[in-house]
């Protein structure tokens, strides 16, 4: 009896050990797992060598798991059976059942839980062992499995359709948005434009043609040079006849160096042969082909159009940027203040501001499928030119028209909805 009281709490253990093994190798990290591989720590080399075979190193944990539970519960039956005689079955079930769940499963996965990568390298050479070992029963195991699924009309190998890496890297980075402030928090932001440029057009972005400085072909050179010197921007569209007539691109440091080749006389001096080529691409295009369009070309500017191939404005290398690290100001740049928060929590923001930018800023969650900026998005919703004074209701935010100019929205009042409170703690 002694004997088979040891046999059990042995057997326990090794359940604790398979419990504990399944619920860290489950959970460990798989790129810390990665970064240490790389970093020459051999287990966690073995560790994801396993992971490519989750299949089987599951069928051996549960295999050797349920194999001695089963073996405990026996002998503990066989046991009690001999003391209690036929009550001994009752005692038994009670006694494994309680000694099972506390020691062989809640406590090994509560430490697991709570030392989920240190668990899992210390584990991996032993299962990688019972791997190797138990290797013609798993398969077979697993065999059948796979029959008993293809007669259920299940595909074993098939993936979950809702599981990517892109949707698992951002829930990734939006969890850990959540639990972190500061500059984490800012790193988070960053990680998260970094997955949205595979996903925004630069039509959301850039800048419209309304707000362009352009300069007319058919202008005097000392003209020409008068506003490229004015401007706050070294790259100046070029066009003729029409402003949709873009026929070059007038970069400020060409034009100077062509002023100083002609020793300062301007006679003569052709602004279209010193203008270079226009590039010309679709609002649809994707930032995240553009920017790599814009390092495969060694350009920065590019200008929009719609698909009648009219002009709709410019998109640089800065804006695409931009949309990572936030705002880059130099010292050229004009700035325009676009948004203001008031002591109330209201917002006064201009009618050009993007949807966008107004979410990252303030955490909102305003659709910006059917509009790039906050006035596109009142002027969609409610399906009318509002005049001044009005105001509207939509996705839970007040919106006031303060100023308009023609057919424009210049200035929005924004009431965001109010926070929710806290839950109360339990007293």
């Amino acid at each position: 009896m002694i004997y088979i009281a040891a046999a059990i709490l042995v057997l326990l253990i090794i359940s604790a050990f398979f419990s504990g093994s399944e619920t860290a190798l489950t959970a460990a990290s798989k790129p810390l797992m990665h970064q240490l591989e790389k970093g020459g720590n051999s287990r966690a080399g073995l560790f994801n060598r396993l992971q490519i075979k989750q299949e089987r190193m599951i069928g051996t944990i549960l295999l050797g798991n349920n194999l001695v539970n089963i073996l405990a519960s026996a002998l503990a039956t066989s046991m009690m059976m001999s003391i209690f005689g036929e009550a001994g079955v009752v005692i038994a079930t009670i006694a494994m059942t309680l000694l099972v769940l506390i020691f062989a499963e809640i406590l090994p996965k509560t430490y697991a839980i709570l030392h989920t990568n240190r668990a899992a390298l210390a584990v991996t050479p032993i299962i990688n062992v019972l791997m190797i070992g138990l290797f013609p029963f798993v398969k077979s195991i697993n065999f059948f499995v796979r029959m008993l699924l293809r007669l259920f009309g299940v595909d074993p190998h098939a993936t979950d359709a809702l599981h990517t890496a892109h949707d698992e890297l951002r829930g990734a980075i939006d969890l850990h948005t959540t639990n972190v402030s500061g500059d984490e928090r800012t790193s988070s932001v960053m990680l998260r434009s970094v997955l949205d440029l595979m996903h925004v057009q630069v039509g959301e972005i850039m800048t419209h043609r309304k707000d362009l400085h352009t300069i007319n072909a058919d202008e005097t050179v000392q003209d020409t040079l008068t506003e490229v010197l004015d401007s706050a921007y070294t790259r100046l569209p070029l066009w003729r006849d029409d402003p949709d007539n873009v026929v070059g691109i007038v970069h400020a440091k060409a034009l100077l160096r062509e002023v100083r080749t002609h020793g300062g006389e301007l006679d003569g001096l052709d602004i279209s042969t010193i203008a270079s080529k226009p590039w010309f691409i679709p609002e649809q295009t994707l930032l995240l082909d553009q920017l790599q369009a814009f390092r495969d070309r060694h350009e920065h500017f590019a200008l929009v159009v719609d698909e009648y191939g009219t002009l709709q404005g410019i998109v640089t290398l800065e804006d695409i940027l931009e949309e990572i690290v936030g705002d880059i100001a130099d010292e050229t740049d004009i700035h325009v203040p676009g948004v203001t928060t008031n002591p109330d929590g209201t917002i006064i923001a201009r009618g050009d501001v993007t949807i966008r930018d107004l979410n990252r800023q303030f955490s909102w969650e305003l659709s910006d499928e059917e509009a790039a900026t906050i006035a596109g998005l009142v002027l969609h919703e409610a399906r009318r030119i509002p005049e001044p004074g009005q105001t509207f209701m939509f996705f839970g935010f007040r919106f006031e028209i303060l100023r308009r100019h023609h057919h424009q929205i210049k200035a929005i009042r924004i009431t965001p909805p109010p926070k929710p409170s806290p839950p109360e703690q339990d007293k």
